[in-house]
């Protein structure tokens, strides 16, 4: 038997893909970079000596997805990949002055509205909706989906382009 919020719950799920989907597609028509390239860059950025491994980690993606990201970031030359001097096996990835400025005029891959609302509140209420969202995770069976800390659908090494074309159906007119 269904539960009598099935139908709400399924509603607010709907509009939360829909407003992700949105604000993604703003990121990449707006900054030419996609929710994961931006969150990669950023940890790239933040760690000391950053490998694809670290970087897979600290975004909470696989390490196949992260070198397809990779490999678009170095494309375009925001990252620089360097073959370690000890291990020849492994890389070291370092940001480029062009990939810095990139990220310096980005704005957040969390949809920046949320964010300042979710900050407002009080750290008991953000831990209840975060108790919650791992709930509805659980619910879903999809605690190994790849999840980077980004609000992003669709798969997560798709270039800019492959998000517009995406998304572009579902602009308002």
């Amino acid at each position: 038997m269904a539960s009598r919020y099935e139908e709400s719950i399924l509603r607010s799920l709907r509009r939360t893909s829909r407003a992700i989907d949105l604000h993604s597609r703003r990121l990449a028509k707006q900054h030419s970079l996609t929710g994961p390239q931006l969150v990669c860059l950023r940890a790239i950025l933040h760690q000391e000596d950053a490998t694809p491994s670290g970087v897979a980690r600290a975004v909470s993606l696989s390490q196949a997805t992260v070198t397809g990201i990779l490999d678009r970031l170095e494309a375009r030359e925001l990252i620089q990949r360097r073959r370690s001097a000890t291990d020849k096996r492994k890389f070291h990835l370092r940001v480029t002055p062009r990939g810095r400025a990139m990220i310096a005029q980005a704005p957040s891959p969390l949809h920046e509205q949320f964010s300042a609302r979710l900050s407002a509140l009080h750290e008991g209420e953000q831990a209840i909706i975060d108790w919650v969202l791992q709930r509805v995770v659980a619910l879903l069976e999809a605690s190994d989906v790849d999840a980077a800390p980004m609000m992003m659908t669709g798969p997560a090494d798709a270039d800019v382009q492959d998000v517009a074309e995406l998304l572009e159906p579902d602009e308002p007119g």
